[in-house]
């Protein structure tokens, strides 16, 4: 049973301006140090961590307003197969969150649905 969608769109320069902005401190406050680790060891890491961004996002939207959720109870990591996936740090919650992202050179999309 679907509980809860949503889905977010960012630009990845938004993303990056953020972390030239307030470096370190912006990613720790929004992700954490698996997702720094992964992202810094890519190419292009800001794609990745725009796209975790736009899962986290997604991930909130499909809770609803009256969640009680941090950036850093949502993380999103890869499988071995490179499928996304979410991790919740809140003992409570015992949903799964089925997770979808992609990204380009401009934007990073996520999509999070929420069942029983």
């Amino acid at each position: 049973m679907v509980l809860g969608q949503g889905i977010d769109i960012i630009e990845v320069d938004r993303i990056a301006k953020a972390v030239e902005r307030w470096g370190d401190d912006f990613l720790k406050h929004v992700f954490t140090d698996q997702e720094i680790a992964y992202a810094r060891k890519r190419r292009f890491p800001d794609q990745h961590f725009a796209a975790r961004f736009a899962a986290k996002e997604a991930v909130l939207k499909a809770l609803g307003e009256n969640s009680d959720v941090g950036w850093k109870d949502i993380e999103v990591i890869n499988q071995h197969s490179g499928k996304p996936s979410c991790i919740f740090h809140k003992k409570d919650f015992k949903q799964k969150i089925l997770l979808s992202m992609s990204h380009t050179k401009q934007y990073a999309v996520a999509s999070a649905i929420i069942t029983t």
